[in-house]
């Protein structure tokens, strides 16, 4: 029997379900193959705003992380399209495909670069998949916005008139004009409002297919279409701007397009320093001189605009690709730049004698909906996760789909559950044909996600009775408040009151709302043929405007945070008052930790919304609204990015304050966190561990102190200004060792592994760049408050503990240890690892809770536990109810990894994880929270740059 050809919906072309094991690859159109070398993450922006994160090697050429796009994108037609990046310089500026991306981008993981279209040809009908054509429609969509496409108005209002039409379908006047209130397509929206809804009503009928070309018909015929504004001036000074487009070299003044000159008259295009030279053809009857010369700001602009003209030549007016000159013997003049990649009449060739014009873009949807809405709303971390969706169009291909994880590795699919039944369509990461009937499983979902709905208010409370007890207030720790009532200062209690009553009351309405909207959704016996409370965005939408009006309170949480450290310098009762409270079994982070969580909060509510937006179809009654939730979301994000970056800044630095004795100045204006972890320094008396811990003006080394809290004692101080760094092992024959060289001294100091000393050098080379760049304070100011360290050597102030003391610390570490003896410093000593700033903001984005099996490595029964993961860390409770985890396991240097044959796990959904001689198994429900709790926990296992994908067959570390 002939299987039925495979058609992939819009979303699986869109790249929507990487994490689900669906593929997104038609037949013949595979990865690009991967070179050697140590891995980094890339991240790319895509036309509607998500990002994606792409696995590759260093050595990769920007070609390689091109194609793994347009593969993941399943995009055939990808020539049109490039990836941008704002360089060192702050200047945009395209990705090379020829060259390595370690030449071109200094701080990948740093750098997002954003997927846009870089060829603009002059008729949309050259344009032969629909898929591209809605690419291109994203982008008109995205230039009218932010006001790079400009235009009459009745031209703006007609054009906006068929975005709405592809996104909410045919005109409803109560409906499009609450949506154009909603959602800002152009500036200055509110005046065309009426003029919008009139043309809108005259599309009645279009598909959202039609509605994209009629839109790139209105588009191409407008003179700023395409066109990308370089500025300039001509050789008296006066103010242009030049641009290029498939016709030539195009001047203009304004936005109002005063010359242009053909590629047929152009007889070469160069540049000299800030000079841009076009040379035009001898032309009798022309009156412009043989050369045109423009000034641009700079030499790097000059190229830069220089380049794309070449590549647009190229790309419209050869047949093929130009070949690559030969390299000089003996000297080489001007630039060896070229086009790279198919020329317009390649592409159109390709496509047209090709296979994949036979595979359509379709607009239905057949991914399951990720619910993770409650997650967001916990203080301590997310509720349950559950798979719904409404669709049973999977059934066809359930059983053998192969999925795309970070673009580029399949996963296997199970389309039952281990007992081979069908599993339940709430449970199950595919729906099945019976999608729609209730099945025996049922029960087991409405304890999945009406029994632990009651965590995300524990998480309120507590983040409420942390602030009420900084204010002195009735709450759940009663006996402090007279305390705290008589040490807080009023300006802290004021603060923090006025502030976060506003944003409690808030959140506890929105889960008021989710919760209901769960109970229904999951309670009525026809919810699944009806589907009228299977949504959630109008929900979302409805609170997350709510949201708007309280964002000045979200701003107010920095001086929260300032405040309650100038409290705790000026007041020792109340800093004893809060060691008290973080030395609680209920407090798992730091108390200034909870001041910072309804702003990671938002964090939580876009990833829910960009996942949702992902996986419905654009047809999907509840698309409209997340999608509209989500702008709503991202501009308030947008608006707190820069001052949750300093936030979390400050609070990294207050929390390593209380793991430092021997400095007081530690928390200084400009000073900002990079990485700490465990090093071993050379010294007369062999390598000794040392603790490390690097900012972007100084380099400090520690020893571990033998006082009751455990702190770390400073012992020096290596400025970053004026240092150099090299690679040592061959020179004193110790693995992974390299010397940094100072003003007064230098160290040699040697890594854990290879992968160690590779994220420390390469992290320490960046904060050299930043000293070397900043005009921010010096170490100086630390110097002075060192402590007097000459009396005591580096030598004598060696760790006294033995192995078997080392050994019983660690041990502890896995049952529940002093608050103090189990911070992320006190875990990098014990496991010989190092973190970094960019991973602690990664894991704020990863958090995760529900139920898991645990089992221990000699132990045969699994026992049913509450998991929480959170700050690098499992916590284990014994229900969702528990006030406090039964105990803790910090995961920083532990492996995951999946069960192998001999180790005789015959169970689904296990993984596995071990560090040294301990190792713990876990079970998850089903594939889809099996690859979630492995998502996250790789955060943590694994650096950003070096993380790996991994299904769940390969018995291999990440």
């Amino acid at each position: 029997m002939v299987e039925p050809e495979h058609r992939a919906s819009a979303a699986q072309r869109l790249g929507a379900q990487e994490t689900l094991g669906i593929s997104t690859l038609d037949p013949g159109h595979r990865p690009p193959t991967m070179p050697p070398g140590r891995h980094v993450s890339i991240k790319i922006r895509m036309l509607d705003d998500t990002e994606e994160v792409f696995d590759v090697s260093q050595r990769a050429s920007g070609k390689v992380v091109f194609d793994l796009v347009c593969t993941h994108l399943n995009l055939i037609e990808g020539d049109y399209f490039s990836l941008e990046y704002q360089d060192h310089h702050k200047m945009m500026v395209w990705l090379d495909l020829l060259k390595p991306i370690v030449k071109q981008l200094r701080r990948p993981k740093h750098t997002v670069l954003r997927f846009v279209v870089k060829f603009f040809p002059p008729d949309h009908t050259q344009l032969l998949e629909e898929l591209t054509r809605y690419l291109f429609a994203l982008q008109i969509k995205h230039d009218l916005a932010c006001g790079r496409l400009t235009c009459n108005d009745s031209s703006a209002a007609l054009l906006v008139s068929h975005i709405i039409q592809s996104e909410i379908g045919d005109f409803e006047e109560s409906q499009s004009r609450q949506h154009l209130l909603n959602n800002n397509y152009i500036p200055d929206q509110v005046a065309l409002i009426d003029k919008i809804m009139e043309f809108h009503s005259k599309n009645v009928g279009q598909t959202p297919a039609e509605s994209d070309y009629q839109l790139l018909e209105v588009a191409r015929r407008l003179e700023l279409y395409g066109v990308r504004l370089h500025p300039a001036k001509d050789r008296e000074g006066s103010k242009l701007s030049l641009a290029v487009a498939h016709t030539g070299v195009l001047v203009f003044q304004g936005h109002t397009k005063i010359n242009a000159f053909n590629w047929s008259k152009v007889r070469k295009l160069s540049f000299k320093r800030k000079r841009f030279l076009i040379k035009l053809r001898p032309d009798l009857n022309s009156s412009y001189q043989d050369t045109l010369e423009f000034l641009m700001g700079s030499r790097d602009c000059c190229k830069v605009f220089w380049k794309i003209c070449v590549e647009y030549h190229a790309f419209f007016r050869l047949f093929e690709e130009p070949k690559p000159k030969p390299k000089p013997v003996l000297f080489t003049r001007g630039s060896s730049f070229r086009f790279s990649g198919r020329t317009q009449k390649q592409v159109i060739d390709y496509v047209k004698d090709s296979e994949f014009k036979k595979i359509p873009f379709e607009r239905i949807g057949h991914l399951p909906v990720l619910y993770e809405l409650a997650c967001a709303d916990v203080g301590w971390v997310a509720i349950s996760e559950v798979l719904v969706s409404n669709s049973p169009h999977l059934s066809a291909s359930s059983g053998n789909s192969q999925g795309m994880v970070n673009g580029q590795k399949p996963l296997e699919l199970c389309g039952h559950s281990p007992d081979g039944r069908q599993p339940s369509p709430l449970t199950s990461p595919l729906l099945n044909d019976a999608g729609s009937v209730r099945t025996d499983d049922e029960d087991e979902v409405r304890r999945k996600v009406c029994g632990p709905e009651r965590a995300p208010v524990k998480g309120l409370e507590l983040e409420r009775d942390c602030c009420q007890l900084l204010c002195g207030r009735h709450c759940g720790f009663k006996s402090s408040v007279s305390t705290t009532n008589e040490a807080a200062p009023d300006s802290l209690k004021s603060t923090i009151f006025s502030n976060f009553d506003p944003l409690y009351k808030f959140h506890s309405g929105f889960l008021r709302e989710v919760e209901q909207r769960l109970a229904l959704w999951e309670g009525r016996s026809n919810a699944h043929i009806k589907g009228d409370y299977q949504r959630i965005g109008d929900v979302m939408l409805k609170n997350l405007q709510g949201l708007k009006p309280l964002t000045a309170h979200l701003q107010k949480h920095s001086e929260a945070l300032v405040e309650l450290e100038k409290a705790c310098r000026g007041s020792r009762r109340l800093e004893v008052l809060i060691r008290d409270f973080e030395l609680q079994k209920v407090c798992y982070i730091p108390l200034n930790v909870f001041i910072l969580r309804p702003l990671h909060r938002l964090l939580h509510y876009k990833q829910i919304l960009e996942r949702l937006c992902k996986h419905y179809p654009p047809t999907h009654v509840d698309f409209r609204d997340c999608r509209a939730a989500l702008a709503d979301v991202s501009e308030v994000v947008a608006q707190l990015h820069g001052s949750m970056i300093k936030m979390e800044n400050f609070q990294k630095l207050l929390e390593l304050k209380k793991d430092l004795i021997g400095i007081d100045s530690l928390v200084t204006p400009g000073r900002e966190f990079i990485r700490l972890g465990c090093l071993s320094k050379l010294s007369g008396k062999g390598l000794q561990q040392r603790m490390f811990f690097l900012f972007n003006d100084v380099l400090l080394y520690t020893s571990r102190g033998m006082t009751a809290t455990n702190q770390f004692k400073v012992h020096g101080q290596l400025p970053l200004h004026d240092m150099t760094i090299r690679e040592s092992e061959d020179e004193w024959g110790v693995p992974h060792a390299f010397t940094l060289v100072g003003q007064r001294q230098s160290v040699v100091v040697a890594a854990s592994s290879l992968s160690e000393m590779e994220k420390w050098m390469e992290d320490i080379k960046m904060a050299i760049d930043l000293a070397e760049t900043s005009n921010g304070h010096t170490s100086d100011l630390l110097a002075r408050s060192l402590t007097d360290n000459k009396s005591t050597t580096e030598d004598s102030c060696a760790e006294a503990e033995s192995e078997d003391d080392l050994m019983a610390s660690r041990t502890s570490l896995e049952r529940q240890a002093p608050h103090r003896g189990n911070t992320t410093v006190h875990v990098c000593w014990h496991r010989n690892t190092s973190v970094s700033m960019v991973d602690f903001s990664v894991a704020v984005e990863n958090q995760l809770s529900g139920n898991l099996l645990r089992k221990f490595k000699n132990s045969n029964g699994w026992q049913k536990l509450w998991v929480v993961f959170t700050n690098f860390s499992l916590f284990f409770y014994k229900t969702h109810q528990d006030d406090y985890p039964l105990a803790s396991l910090p995961l920083l240097g532990y492996s995951v990894t999946i069960p192998t044959e001999s180790e005789n796990i015959h169970k689904d959904y296990v993984f596995k994880l071990h560090f040294k001689s301990h190792v713990y198994y876990f079970r998850s429900e089903s594939e889809y929270t099996f690859e979630r709790w492995m998502e996250v926990i790789r955060s943590a296992t694994v650096s950003a740059s070096s993380t790996r994908v991994l299904s769940r067959k390969e018995p291999h570390p990440y």
